[in-house]
């Protein structure tokens, strides 16, 4: 859907909803697009901004969530030791009882991790973001 907005030959300027650019020039040309305080029909679209929000800084608080989501990764990440892509084979292995068991953090592929709860391994998602830029 886009949001134009929109001017009557009488001045009076309102919004409308559209499919598309080409819905709004059908309704247009068929007399469908009509001001809302008079009814005109001869209606043209109107300068618009977009609707753009500021970039965050890093480190800000804006956001209660994920300020929040941000302490509790760095309290992860200070008590416990980051395994990478090694997680299901340590989480594993500390359940067998062949690794001391310790806190772990790192990554799995999601069947690693279903695999790891159906053997009964305790494990848990962890809401982060990676830290690595991707495109």
């Amino acid at each position: 859907m886009i949001r134009y907005s929109l001017r009557c030959d009488q001045g009076h300027d309102f919004d409308g909803w559209f499919r598309s650019s080409e819905a709004f020039e059908t309704m247009r040309a068929a007399g469908h697009a009509a001001c809302t305080r008079c009814g005109s029909t001869k209606v043209e679209k109107s300068l618009m901004a977009p609707a753009v929000s500021a970039p965050r800084q890093a480190g800000s608080d804006a956001n209660p969530v994920e300020a929040a989501l941000n302490a509790l990764r760095q309290q992860v990440e200070a008590n416990s030791d980051y395994v990478g892509l090694k997680f299901a084979d340590e989480a594993r292995a500390m359940h067998e009882g062949r690794a001391p068991s310790r806190a772990i953090h790192g990554e799995a592929r999601p069947e690693e991790a279903r695999k790891l709860i159906e053997e009964g391994v305790p494990v848990a998602p962890l809401p982060f973001i990676p830290r690595q830029k991707t495109n």
